[in-house]
């Protein structure tokens, strides 16, 4: 039986891409440091372990790996999926912030593939690092964020270049805007509607649609896909840059 760990799997896009995969017959380790919404998440669901853990800790990632592979045997497939954002206007990101933000958001991939890379050669596996439409296209509010889910990005095809040869794939999942309750609960009428208008198929996508595009990039369909990054958006990288409604 194939193996997932997916980090960030407390809530969101993480805990719907655990249940997709639980779906079609795979085992999966959660990874998430709030250890109360994991328990909570993981304990109506079968074939899993959750293991509470922060990925931006070096220590933490090594403890991940083993207790995954102490309970499974196996990784076939590495989600990179836990991340943190912070929106402010850039004079008033301090170093801190930016800080937070790219340990988890940049860090924890890198630190997440180095440690997972002799079980996905075993394996063959497949690595799906979640970035964001933030990082492929610039927007107000967002210079950490964006710039650390640019980077994620970029990691990706690093990953692919290097790990292709052990039959390691790498690939990115770009979300637009998702509804969350995180989203749901920050975003503003105005920049819901500005969002409507601004994607062609008029609307927010959601958490099952995102795991649909990270499973099917994890399974044997997509067996020959490396160094992509596939923007789940609605549309919206197609549709122009920044929205009003998104400055203030």
């Amino acid at each position: 039986m194939k193996t997932a760990l997916v980090t960030g799997a407390a809530r969101g896009i993480g805990l719907a891409t655990t249940k997709l995969f639980l779906e079609q017959g795979w085992r999966v380790a959660m990874i998430d440091r709030d250890s109360a919404e994991l328990t909570a998440a993981s304990a109506a669901l079968d074939n899993t372990i959750r293991i509470d853990q922060d990925v931006s800790d070096p220590q933490a990632v090594n403890t991940i790996i083993r207790e995954t592979l102490d309970a499974f045997g196996r990784i076939d497939a590495l989600v990179n999926n836990a991340g943190v954002a912070d929106f402010g206007p850039i004079e008033d990101t301090t170093f801190e912030r930016w800080r937070t933000v790219m340990a988890t958001n940049l860090d924890g991939p890198f630190l997440m593939t180095q440690a997972a890379i002799p079980a996905l050669k075993d394996t063959k596996g497949a690595i799906v690092n979640i970035a964001s439409i933030s990082g492929l296209r610039a927007s107000t509010l967002r210079v950490a964020y964006g710039t650390s889910k640019a980077a994620v990005i970029q990691l990706t095809l690093q990953q692919a270049a290097e790990l292709g040869e052990y039959g390691i794939r790498a690939n990115a999942v770009a979300p637009g805007p998702v509804r969350t309750k995180l989203a749901m609960a920050v975003h503003s009428d105005a920049i819901i509607n500005a969002y409507h208008d601004a994607l062609p198929l008029n609307r927010y996508g959601s958490e099952r649609e995102i795991a649909e595009a990270i499973v099917f990039l994890c399974s044997d369909k997509a067996s020959f896909i490396t160094g992509q990054c596939l923007a789940a958006d609605g549309g919206f990288e197609a549709t122009g840059i920044g929205l009003p409604a998104l400055r203030s």
